[in-house]
């Protein structure tokens, strides 16, 4: 139902991070090394990891990622914790077992898993989808909030394209992407903002308090956060409401 509350890929992501949060998973987000912009995490060897801590289970995302894929991310990390196995993805949404020879059932599994939770087949199967090609896809897209790739791959899989027509479109659409990813201008953000996607903030708080209390060295705390100074630590606590 939040789908349809979201006008945005990105307001779906960050609902659906709160969501998961609020369940009790830590959510890290971040597309670089620390704070090393010249270091970039490659979405495609990496997009993110689950730990199945009993107490603390924590999900880790590539923010070099496209939106959409890490929303698919997210649900699939989410699927590792849910059955209490840890994993490390590099596959993506679209990505078949034929294509990447997948040996393991678990990925498989939490694949699928993460298909059916954003793109229920049940729902899928119930609507008015057109014949072309290309508007049912970007219909799909639009109403989940997935990718493109994704919308294509259910099509498959409800049985709208066979599996030589989904290579063919498959390829079609990923050099399109490419092409506008490469057109597309990065900008900068709040680094506040941010840090709160990085840092999940039950655990920014957790640390934070721990610190102001005495229990937790300044300087540990400052490593725990990926933070330099005082100033930052400051302003950092203030903005999760942890001090006024």
């Amino acid at each position: 139902g939040s789908r349809n509350e979201a006008a945005t890929w990105e307001e779906f992501l960050r609902q659906f991070i709160a969501l998961v949060r609020e369940a009790g998973v830590l959510v890290m987000i971040n597309g670089v090394v620390g704070n090393n912009t010249h270091r970039a995490l490659n979405p495609r060897e990496f997009r993110g990891f689950a730990i199945t801590d009993p107490f603390a289970p924590l999900v880790f995302i590539n923010g070099a990622d496209t939106k959409s894929g890490q929303i698919f991310t997210l649900a699939h990390e989410l699927a590792h914790i849910w059955i209490g196995k840890d994993g490390v993805s590099n596959s993506a949404a679209d990505d078949l077992p034929e294509q990447l020879g997948l040996d393991s059932k678990v990925e498989r599994f939490c694949n699928a898993v993460a298909a059916e939770v954003l793109v229920p087949m049940a729902q899928l199967s119930n609507m008015d989808l057109p014949l072309d090609v290309d508007q049912a896809k970007a219909m799909i897209a639009r109403s989940f909030r997935v990718s493109t790739l994704v919308a294509l791959r259910r099509l498959k899989d409800v049985g709208r394209l066979s599996y030589d027509d989904f290579q063919d479109v498959y390829d079609a659409e990923l050099d399109f992407l490419k092409r506008k990813a490469k057109q597309k201008k990065s900008g900068g953000g709040d680094f506040y903002n941010t840090m709160g996607a990085r840092v999940d903030p039950h655990f920014a708080s957790a640390v934070i308090s721990s610190a102001l209390e005495g229990q937790t060295l300044m300087g540990d705390a400052f490593d725990l956060l990926n933070i330099k100074n005082s100033t930052t630590f400051r302003k950092e606590a203030r903005h999760l409401g942890v001090t006024s």
